[in-house]
C-alpha cells in the first residue's frame, strides 16, 4: 500500500540523490497523523459544544479523582498555558456551570477549581466520544501494533516531555 509520503520521499530522492530523507518516512507520517486526529478531535468537541481547551480543563479535572478538584497552579501544569489563560478558561467554564471555585482548606489566599456534576457528565460524553473516534483511527491495527507504536513513539516524545521546566 502507498501514501503521499511515499511519493513525496521518492520525488525527494530522484531530485536530491545526496540527501538522506529518511526521516521523511516517520515524521511526515507522525504529522500528517497528527492534523487527521487534530480534525477527528474537533469534530467529537462540536459534536458536545465544546473548544478543544474546554476538554482537556475538564479532563484534567476528571482525572484528579473524587472530588475533581485541582488548584489553578495544578491545572497550568496539565495544560501547559499561562497563568492569565487559565484564569479565562476558569472563569468561561464557570460561567456555563461546568466548574466552580471553592476556598482552599489548605490556604486561606488559594481557590480550588472543582467539576460540576454537569461538567463531569459532559467530560465522560466527550470522552467516550473521543475514543470511539481515535479506536476508528487505529482500526487498521492489531492489538500487537498498536503497543509496538506506542512503545516507539513513547521513545521519542518522552525526551520533550522530561525536558526540566
Amino acid at each position: 500500500m502507498e501514501d503521499e509520503v511515499d511519493r513525496l520521499v521518492a520525488a525527494w530522492r530522484r531530485e536530491r540523490p545526496d540527501l538522506d530523507v529518511g526521516p521523511l518516512e516517520v515524521l511526515s507520517r507522525v504529522s500528517r497523523l497528527a492534523r487527521h486526529l487534530d480534525r477527528a478531535r474537533r469534530l467529537v468537541f462540536a459534536e458536545h459544544r465544546l473548544e478543544p481547551w474546554e476538554f482537556d480543563v475538564l479532563t484534567s479535572l476528571r482525572r484528579a479523582g473524587a472530588p475533581y478538584q485541582l488548584s489553578p497552579g495544578q491545572l497550568l501544569t496539565q495544560t501547559l498555558v499561562t497563568s492569565g489563560t487559565m484564569t479565562n478558561r476558569i472563569d468561561r467554564l464557570a460561567k456555563k456551570g461546568l466548574v466552580e471555585r471553592l476556598p482552599d482548606p489548605t490556604d486561606r489566599r488559594g481557590v480550588l477549581v472543582r467539576l460540576t456534576p454537569e461538567g463531569q457528565d459532559l467530560a465522560d460524553q466527550a470522552l467516550s466520544g473521543l475514543l470511539a473516534q481515535e479506536r476508528a483511527l487505529l482500526g487498521e491495527l492489531t492489538e500487537r501494533q498498536r503497543a509496538d507504536l506506542a512503545s516507539l513513539l513513547r521513545q521519542l516524545t518522552a525526551p520533550f516531555d522530561n525536558v526540566p521546566g
